[in-house]
């Protein structure tokens, strides 16, 4: 049924747009799905839209928006990255979307003219596409954001007035339906960012009471940069943060690759797991080892080049069972994981100081993950906390 209380001479196909998106696309996660899915409806209703594309500003630790497109006959919509910075360049200075997140309410140009008041050089080129008029809005998200929405048509007469009015009635619920979307994507991201991927399904899907967990079974791996408090006693404060982040660039990168979750930074050292739920993942975590041992040496031999000191690791590595969920006080929660197995990691990797090897695996691991060809007996030593002096490899 059509909103009764909609504004008086709002075409019925604009209301029963806003009446679908609504009622009908709530349980639709994601907002392209249902932007696809607008732009087909509005083809159909003889709404002749031809390109149409959404640009958003989302607080991505790696890019700073998405552009979303749609063109006919694609089944999922085009989704374009822009880096930091992108808002600084001159092909975005220099463009509707510019104007638009500057505060202009609208972006109306017909693309057939020669010499257009608003020579901006993406209209040469959906001329050159063979489209023929072009509309934008600002889709007015909560706490004064501003994003972007266009439409272009390939017709010979542009847009009637009809099908700007149905596309401007479209922008108020659109701009709704869209910022709960991207609300949920940037809790995902960030969750994601801050506690990795299970950790942040886990949250998503309730798990935030103190206690709440499960015990998995994983391999632990510990990472500890070597000597940096003395580079951070020497150093200016900008640089010191940019060869940490390289460092654990390096470290960080071939765990994600090869199937890891890293739960934790811990100043100059990082906690990481690797869920035996996953195929291989005894074979990966010891790939990831080797991996992240080539990338810091490779990272070291620039640094030497640019007269920058070298930086080693102490790396721990065990395997068992950890209780994996939120650790903490009353108000401030950690999802994190405890237990031996984190701990025995802990103990080898700070038994590389003593025995001057810069990986040590825990004769569990070796055992578990067939290795012992690629590892060396350093005999058994005791640990903290261990009841029971332990067998201790190292990389031959």
């Amino acid at each position: 049924m059509l909103d009764q209380q909609a504004p008086i001479g709002e075409p019925a196909l604009a209301r029963a747009l806003r009446e679908w998106m609504l009622n009908e696309t709530y349980q639709e996660r994601f907002i392209d799905n249902i932007f696809v899915e607008l732009c087909e409806r509005l083809n159909l209703a003889a709404v002749p839209v031809a390109r149409a594309t959404l640009h958003f500003r989302i607080n991505n630790p790696q890019w700073l928006g998405a552009r979303i497109e749609w063109l006919p006959g694609l089944r999922e919509a085009r989704i374009t990255t822009f880096e930091y910075g992108t808002e600084q360049s001159p092909v975005f200075l220099s463009s509707p979307m510019f104007e638009l997140t500057a505060g202009a309410e609208e972006v109306r140009q017909n693309l057939l003219v020669d010499n257009p008041a608003r020579p901006y050089p993406l209209f040469e080129e959906l001329r050159n596409e063979g489209l023929t008029d072009y509309v934008a809005w600002p889709l007015q998200h909560t706490l004064q954001k501003r994003h972007v929405v266009t439409f272009a048509t390939a017709e010979s007469d542009g847009f009637s007035d009809h099908d700007i009015a149905v596309l401007r009635g479209l922008v108020p619920i659109l701009a709704l339906v869209s910022e709960v979307r991207i609300k949920n994507a940037l809790a995902r991201t960030l969750l994601q960012t801050y506690v990795g991927p299970h950790a942040s399904e886990e949250i998503l899907a309730g798990a935030t009471t103190r206690g709440s967990g499960v015990t998995l079974s994983a391999a632990v791996l510990i990472f500890d940069i070597r000597g940096f408090t003395a580079i951070t006693n020497a150093w200016p404060r900008d640089d010191v943060i940019e060869l940490l982040n390289a460092y654990f660039d390096a470290i960080a990168e071939p765990i994600d690759r090869n199937g890891g979750e890293i739960l934790k930074f811990m100043g100059d050292g990082l906690l990481a797991v690797f869920p035996l739920e996953k195929k291989d993942a005894l074979a990966n975590t010891f790939q990831a080892v080797l991996e992240a041992r080539f990338a810091l040496s490779s990272l070291n031999d620039r640094n030497t080049a640019l007269g920058r000191p070298s930086v080693e690791c102490g790396v721990g590595v065990h395997v068992g069972d950890v209780m994996y969920g939120n650790i903490g006080s009353k108000r401030r929660l950690d999802f994190t994981v405890i237990g031996p197995a984190v701990n025995i990691a802990s103990r080898l990797e700070s038994l590389t100081k003593t025995v001057h090897h810069p990986v040590l695996f825990s004769e569990d691991f070796v055992s578990m993950a067939h290795i012992e060809q690629f590892v060396e007996n350093l005999g058994a030593y005791e640990l903290r906390g261990v009841d029971e002096p332990m067998k201790v490899f190292a990389l031959r």
